[in-house]
């Protein structure tokens, strides 16, 4: 995510995991006309949204690899995270040291 020229909805396109004011949030959404991020904190299930204006007014901080997004209930900071995949080839190289 070091590219600072990415938009938002580019960056959420690509992510399979978002961290939203420190917590981990895996159950998201993004169509045409907003964001909806559901997670749990402890008991609580926490939820927000943002509109497409919001998502287009979105900054990303080089410092901080992660996004600040100003919504309905205020500002927050918004990570995207992408999953590591392991590739499924058999050919493995092995390196004999000896």
């Amino acid at each position: 995510m070091s590219d600072s020229n990415q938009t938002m909805r580019a960056a959420l396109e690509s992510s399979d995991m978002l961290i939203i004011d420190g917590l981990h949030a895996w159950d998201f959404s993004l169509d045409d006309v907003q964001l909806l991020i559901k997670c749990m904190d402890g008991r609580a299930e926490k939820r927000w949204s943002f509109t497409s204006p919001q998502l287009e007014a979105a900054v990303f901080d080089d410092s901080l690899q992660s996004w600040t997004l100003v919504g309905n209930s205020g500002e927050h900071r918004l990570v995207c995270l992408s999953a590591l995949s392991a590739s499924n080839d058999d050919d493995c190289e092995v390196v004999d040291e000896a």
